[in-house]
């Protein structure tokens, strides 16, 4: 297992929808295990492929108090969300040193190909929800601070780069 290099945001990549897993292959499973080692190297509570460079429909997410607990995703899609909402602080190692608190459904049921090549569909919450949400939305081309008004983007973007030009 390797961990992998985060691109770095504005890169096109990150703005890209990503591609659809044909089917669950020795491929996939070893960029699922540098996925990760990554996100757990951040450490972080769940990765999405493009986030580096890997243009394919994979997400893994552990929120779990132990580590350990990876849910390994390919074509992950949510099929239904709760009505109730949850805020929670989002970032990005893609957008490293910011954050902001960000609203999401607190409930959601998503459909996926699971390590073994399975449809699976798996209810999260809390944590778990929020950070399959996010993951989903990397797949999609978009990132937290698209949540954002313009105004309070451009500020993130702006430290970002700030804190970027420092070290």
């Amino acid at each position: 297992m390797t961990v992998r290099a985060f691109v770095p945001y504005p890169d096109k990549r990150l703005r890209t929808a990503a591609e659809p897993v044909a089917e669950v292959t020795e491929t996939v499973r070893m960029i699922w295990d540098d996925m990760v080692e990554t996100m757990d190297a951040m450490p972080g509570y769940g990765l999405a492929a493009p986030q580096i460079g890997i243009m394919l429909r994979l997400a893994v997410v552990d929120c779990s108090d132990k580590r350990g607990q990876a849910v390994k995703m390919a074509n992950p899609e949510v099929l239904h969300t709760s009505v109730q909402l949850r805020k929670h602080d989002e970032a990005s190692p893609n957008l490293p040193g910011v954050f902001a608190p960000i609203e999401r459904p607190r409930a959601v049921t998503v459909r996926f190909l699971n390590e073994m090549g399975e449809i699976e569909e798996r209810d999260f919450v809390g944590l778990w929800a929020t950070s399959v949400q996010h993951q989903i939305d990397h797949l999609n081309g978009k990132m937290f601070i698209d949540h954002l008004s313009p105004m309070r983007r451009k500020m993130l973007v702006a430290k970002a780069e700030k804190l970027r030009k420092r070290a």
